[in-house]
C-alpha cells in the first residue's frame, strides 16, 4: 500500500456525529460528493433481510435519495453479501458519470448501469452476526486505483465496528434468553403464528405466547416485531 494512504489510527467515538468527519475524509480521497452508510438487518416477522440507511450526506433530499440508492440497488447488494466481499462500482445515468479501477477491474463487481444520477463504489463489510452492510460513495467520476480501494475498504470496515459498538454502548444488557424463548423467537420471524409454533415445538398456543412476552420483555421492545428484529440484531436467531 501507498505510504500516502494509511489507515488512520482508531479514535474513540461518543455518538454517530463522530463518524461523520471520517466519512468526510474518505469521500475527498476520491472526490466524491456524497457518502452512504446502509446496513443489513431483519424485516420483521417476515424474516426477510433489508438494508436501512444509517448515516448520509445527502443534504436536504436526504430521505429520497437514501430511498432511491437503496431501490436502485438494495436487493443486489443484500444477495452479494452472501456471496462475495468485493467492491461493487456502477456508472451513473450520464455518459461521462463512470467509476473505474483500471488496475483492480477483476477484483470488483459491476453492477447494472444508469439507475442513479451519480456514478460510485460500495464496500461490503460482514462483520458476523451484526454489523453488516455497506459503506457507499457517489460522484460524476470515480476513478479508484488499487491502493485507494484497499484503503476505503479497511476503513469501511472500521466505521462498521464504530457503529456496532455504538449501538451496543446504547442499548441495555439484555437478560440471556433462553432455549425456548429464541426457538420461538426464531419461529415468529420466519412468518409462524403462535399456533403453528405450538404444534411445531409440541407446546400449548398459552406458553408459545408466554415465551414470546418474555422474550419481548427481556429484549427491552415493544412489540414482538420489535423483539424479532432485537433478537437478529443480537444474533440470537438469523
Amino acid at each position: 500500500m501507498s505510504s500516502a494512504f494509511k489507515m488512520p489510527r482508531t479514535q474513540r467515538i461518543s455518538s454517530r456525529s463522530d463518524l461523520y468527519p471520517r466519512l468526510v475524509a474518505m469521500q475527498k480521497l476520491i472526490d466524491a460528493q456524497h457518502f452512504a452508510v446502509c446496513r443489513l438487518g431483519g424485516a420483521g416477522a417476515a424474516g426477510k433481510a433489508r438494508l436501512t440507511m444509517e448515516l448520509d450526506n445527502f443534504g436536504p433530499t436526504s430521505a429520497a435519495d437514501g430511498k432511491a440508492f437503496l431501490d436502485a440497488y438494495g436487493d443486489v447488494l443484500i444477495d452479494h453479501m452472501d456471496k462475495s466481499m468485493l467492491p461493487l462500482l456502477w456508472n451513473g445515468v450520464d455518459e461521462g458519470s463512470t467509476a473505474e479501477t483500471p488496475d483492480l477491474t477483476p477484483f470488483t463487481v459491476r453492477l447494472r448501469p444508469k439507475l442513479l444520477p451519480c456514478a460510485g463504489v460500495a464496500f461490503p463489510v460482514r462483520l458476523g452476526a451484526v454489523g453488516n452492510g455497506y459503506v457507499s460513495f457517489m460522484a460524476n467520476y470515480v476513478d479508484l486505483a488499487s491502493d485507494l480501494i484497499v484503503e476505503l475498504h479497511g476503513r469501511s470496515c472500521q466505521i462498521m465496528m464504530d457503529l456496532l459498538a455504538l449501538d451496543e454502548k446504547r442499548s441495555p444488557a439484555a437478560e440471556a434468553l433462553s432455549d425456548r424463548e429464541i426457538a420461538c423467537l426464531q419461529l415468529a420471524g420466519d412468518g409462524r403464528i403462535s399456533e403453528e409454533i405450538a404444534e411445531r415445538l409440541r407446546l400449548s398456543v398459552h406458553t408459545v405466547n408466554a415465551y414470546l412476552g418474555s422474550a419481548t420483555i427481556k429484549l427491552d421492545s415493544v412489540n414482538r416485531i420489535q423483539a424479532i428484529a432485537k433478537a437478529i440484531r443480537l444474533g440470537y436467531i438469523i
